[in-house]
């Protein structure tokens, strides 16, 4: 164990109590904000590896029956399950009528306008899922500075008090209370600058998987419209 931290974890243990517990709440903070990051990047990744594999997959396909049958097997692509719930949708929507009933325009805007409902309700969730936590990282970036400055303060104020029961302001008196106080303000700083910066990576990346649900949606609209036509026509 090196002298410096051997010098940190001195001032740590002979911190005041309410240094103490800003401490162990800031290294909840950490704990919290480290776990929701590893959490959040896996959950991130996977959705984007998917959704990629997805829209090869599905691009390739010949009919939406086997483009269905793909996206089953990719059940971790946010683009696969917007797309199961509108295919399970407009399936429903047809068998509940008879071709006859069907074959006019009212009841193919029927069909399309539960279609879109559906997928806006599907996109809603994902992104739901997708930025679930994340809040969590922006209240760690936030406060955990601020949380840092009142353990100095009071540190600090614990010092000064110290000073005048004291009655001697040396610097080998005044040093090591000092030294104890800013130890809170760096480690609300060493909570708060990773929490901010995976904030802002998954805001990011939250939208550019939020386009690509509109845009695939967008698509999924005009091919399913054309498929429920040429079914009519049939």
């Amino acid at each position: 164990m090196t002298t410096e931290s051997v010098g940190l974890l001195y001032m740590i243990t002979n911190a005041g109590p309410v240094v103490k517990f800003i401490m162990l709440l800031l290294l909840f903070f950490s704990i919290i904000s480290w776990s929701i990051i590893f959490i959040k990047f896996r959950y991130v990744r996977k959705s984007f590896k998917d959704s990629a594999d997805f829209t090869e997959v599905f691009w390739q396909c010949r009919t939406l029956a086997d483009a269905f049958s793909k996206a089953k097997m990719l059940r971790s692509s946010p683009l696969g399950r917007i797309f199961i719930a509108a295919y399970m949708e407009a399936s429903r929507t047809e068998n509940k009528e008879n071709i006859a009933s069907k074959k006019n325009s009212g009841s193919t805007f029927q069909t399309m306008g539960s279609v879109k409902r559906t997928l806006n309700r599907a996109i809603n969730v994902e992104n739901r899922r997708l930025t679930q936590l994340i809040s969590f990282l922006a209240t760690a970036g936030n406060t955990a500075p601020f949380i840092g400055l009142f353990g100095t303060v009071w540190g600090i104020m614990s010092t000064f008090q110290g000073i005048g029961l004291s009655g001697s302001a040396s610097l080998a008196v005044v040093a090591p209370g000092i030294s104890e106080a800013l130890v809170a303000t760096a480690a609300g700083l060493a909570v708060a600058i990773p929490a901010v910066i995976a904030y802002n990576y998954f805001n990011d990346r939250t939208r550019v998987l939020n386009s690509e649900l509109q845009s695939f949606s967008s698509d999924l609209l005009n091919i399913i419209e054309r498929d429920v036509l040429k079914k009519l026509e049939a």
